[in-house]
């Protein structure tokens, strides 16, 4: 991948996938030696589980190219070109607001109150000048701390970027609504997961 191309993954999600795989492996794997005969009908819906668990919280991303920003959700990925994006907001998770409707990243939500209450000045401190409001303020999504904040700063900083060579001053949309690709094989795959899950169990 190249070099202009910053990817962001949550690290807690990226833990609990490893935690929850290898649950999963050790349960499949002590069952099938003590018991296969019961066990091979829980294999699928284990499956099941470390699937799921990789389409919600391993494969998400917020991807930043020299093109814009793609939303990697867990059903589907959202393409938004730099000219598009008309603001970046954090209040619920990294939301960019752009000429074609508001687009939300699953990647990275915004904080708890209580995790919010915790930050120190370091968490607000060095952020892309388009983070800070009005009298210098940062809100509680904005955080380094958080999977928003972190989020957020990739976007906007390349944003800047864009903006300061002059590549926004006249945007043109060259479509009238944004590439979005559907993750097929992950859906298609996860019904025919739960189908054999319950098939295996109702033997």
């Amino acid at each position: 991948m190249s070099s202009d191309v910053v990817v962001f993954r949550p690290g807690f999600g990226r833990g609990l996938s490893v935690v929850v795989w290898v649950g999963c492996a050790f349960v499949a794997v002590s069952g099938l030696a003590r018991s296969p005969g019961t066990t091979w009908q829980w294999l699928p819906l284990l499956a099941l589980a470390a699937l799921l668990v990789w389409g919600a919280y391993w494969n998400p991303a917020v991807i930043v190219t020299p093109a814009g920003v793609e939303l990697r959700n867990v059903l589907r990925t959202v393409e938004l070109p730099w000219p598009t994006i008309q603001l970046v907001d954090v209040k619920y998770a990294l939301t960019l607001e752009t000429a074609w409707g508001a687009y939300s990243a699953w990647a990275a939500p915004a904080p708890s109150r209580t995790r919010a209450r915790t930050a120190g000045p370091d968490d607000m401190a060095h952020l892309p000048p388009s983070t800070y409001g009005s009298g210098g303020t940062v809100r509680p999504g904005d955080l380094m701390s958080s999977d928003s904040g972190q989020a957020a700063a990739l976007v906007r900083s390349r944003w800047e970027q864009v903006r300061d060579a002059g590549l926004l001053d006249d945007p043109r949309l060259e479509r009238s609504r944004p590439v979005v690709r559907v993750h097929v094989a992950f859906i298609a795959t996860a019904v025919f997961l739960a189908a054999l899950s319950v098939l295996t169990l109702a033997l």
